[in-house]
């Protein structure tokens, strides 16, 4: 019987895993009736994937909304069919150029960007995911996102190969990023390695291996898992009368003293997690979303 279980677990995704694969490997390990990831990694890619188990899985959007930040390393002068090394090469240019200028040029991307998606990505044209069109050779006419680019440093450069650390907000495409970079330096690019060492307040050095994860009990492998306020970290909290308590879980709205509409984590009398709840202008507090079994 699979087990009701909550909380997050943030796994080092290994090369060669597809997020999906992870999930259902870090489901399977821990038994759970009910998982969920926080926003894809692609096979290529390794890094922090953070993995919602049960009741966390109803505020899993709070880190697909969540920035993140990677640390790519990009090979100048050969650009390929998928904007990564996985593509075909389709052409090649000799790389003259030096660390202040590729310097200057990261700069440049700083800020607001508009970005195409990627025609090998898991968006979805008229229900079809891009990159089963672009397997089968079709082009797909793409809209350009804004995304922002909070940080962007040079942190290695070997010859045609450099290392670079990005901090961006959800949706940006690092690949895409990539490709535009090697563009912008006139001599083309893509992407030959990716690591995801952020996502929202979690760190990648806070993650565990699938590896270390197998060798652990069941009742060690509970100990990691955090739990499920905290994906709910940068909002405020309240603690709720027994009495509000209980109104809350019906559905009701209660008297608020803040007029305001930020959300706000909701503890009970006794101290327990209940879920999310919307204050409005006119001093009430309604359920937004909460946790089954409240206390």
């Amino acid at each position: 019987m699979k087990r009701e279980i909550d909380g997050v677990f943030l796994l080092d995704k290994p090369l060669g895993f597809s997020s999906n694969q992870a999930l259902k490997k870090i489901q399977w390990l821990f038994n759970a009736k009910k998982a969920g990831h926080t926003g894809t990694l692609d096979p290529m890619a390794s890094g922090l994937l953070p993995i919602c188990l049960g009741e966390a899985t109803k505020f899993s959007h709070r880190l697909l909304d969540a920035n993140k930040t990677y640390i790519a390393t990009i090979q100048l002068g050969v650009t390929t069919t998928t904007g990564d090394q996985e593509g075909e090469v389709v052409s090649e240019r000799k790389v003259i150029l030096n660390e202040p200028q590729i310097k200057e040029t990261l700069q440049k991307f700083l800020g607001d960007i508009s970005q195409i998606p990627p025609m090998y990505s898991a968006l979805k044209f008229e229900g079809k995911p891009l990159y089963e069109y672009a397997r089968e050779g079709i082009e797909i006419e793409r809209k350009s996102r804004q995304i922002k680019i909070y940080d962007i440093n040079l942190m290695k450069m070997d010859s045609a190969v450099m290392t670079i650390e990005v901090s961006c907000s959800k949706g940006t495409y690092i690949r895409t990023l990539a490709e535009d970079i090697g563009q912008a330096l006139g001599c083309g690019a893509h992407l030959k390695g990716l690591e995801r060492t952020q996502t929202g307040n979690f760190q990648l050095s806070e993650a565990l291996t699938i590896e270390v994860l197998e060798e652990m009990s069941m009742a060690s492998r509970e100990k990691v898992l955090l739990p499920t306020d905290a994906l709910l970290e940068g909002l405020s909290s309240v603690k709720l009368t027994l009495a509000e308590t209980e109104l809350i879980k019906k559905g009701q709205s209660i008297d608020f003293i803040s007029k305001n509409d930020k959300e706000l984590r909701l503890y009970g009398a006794s101290g327990q997690f209940v879920g999310v709840g919307q204050p409005d202008l006119q001093g009430r507090l309604f359920p937004k979303r909460l946790i089954a079994n409240i206390l």
